[in-house]
């Protein structure tokens, strides 16, 4: 279940470098109750700061913008379940400060060959579905990553996965505003016995400060990592995913995520 979130990605690198000059700087006013954030490689700004530590380590150790955020990105559909994830879309903006030029990758993915106008309405269906299996394409953020770091990354998969890859498998602390996402979602999530199995513990939703884990998110990723885009597109991920679509009446084939 967890490979059908079907959430759009927006994503904008740029090579942020905040460096303040020690003859220019100022003390910050002191009615504020954060410091200055001041870095020699850059800053990543995330809504989870698990993610944004993961971008910020990758520019520590060397790694560039895309780099980053892509770290970011993988962190966060470990940490945001219901927001993110390998099974959505990706968008990306790309500004190249040496050289001034600007990139825009689209790796949204299409529908599955299958999903006929004929075929929708074969089953009662008059107007393009929001939710449930009819309204799942061909995932393209993995892809994404993958053309990302061939374009303009200077890092590999198992190093800029390591963190996704780490809070998947050892967990994190489930902070208030996913808690309240996960509470509304527990009816919806006990409809099928993967993802109750997957996102529910003990029937319940996590609690703010509970540790959630998810094994099978993990082992996604690590094959990813080792693998790259074809153990996802064209190996056991793909095949979880086309026999799940089927169970549940969907069109998609193992074609359709080779072809991506």
């Amino acid at each position: 279940m967890r490979e059908f979130v079907r959430v759009t990605l927006c994503v904008v690198l740029l090579p942020l470098a905040m460096i303040v000059p020690a003859p220019q700087a100022r003390a910050q006013d002191r009615t504020q109750g954060r410091s200055m954030v001041i870095s020699r490689r850059g800053v990543v700004s995330a809504e989870n700061p698990l993610a944004a530590q993961a971008g910020a380590t990758v520019l520590a150790h060397g790694g560039n913008a895309v780099d980053a955020t892509i770290a970011t990105n993988a962190v966060m559909g470990v940490v945001e379940p219901m927001m993110n994830g390998i099974g959505g879309d990706l968008f990306a903006i790309v500004y190249d400060a040496k050289t001034g030029k600007l990139y825009g990758l689209n790796a949204s993915g299409w529908a599955p060959a299958g999903l006929s106008i004929e075929f929708l309405k074969s089953k009662g269906i008059a107007k393009m579905p929001e939710d449930g299996i009819q309204s799942v394409t061909v995932p393209g953020a993995v892809d994404g990553w993958s053309k990302l770091l061939a374009r303009f990354g200077t890092k590999k998969f198992p190093e800029v996965l390591a963190p996704a890859i780490y809070y998947a498998r050892e967990g994190f602390p489930v902070p208030e505003w996913d808690a309240a996402y996960w509470a509304d979602a527990v009816s919806f999530l006990k409809q099928d016995k993967n993802a109750a199995a997957t996102y529910l513990l003990d029937g319940h939703s996590p609690q703010v400060g509970e540790i959630f884990r998810n094994p099978d998110l993990a082992h996604s990723l690590e094959a990813i990592a080792s693998g790259g885009r074809d153990a996802y597109y064209k190996g056991g991920s793909a095949q979880s995913i086309v026999a799940l679509s089927a169970r549940l009446g969907g069109t998609m084939t193992l074609q359709d995520l080779a072809d991506y």
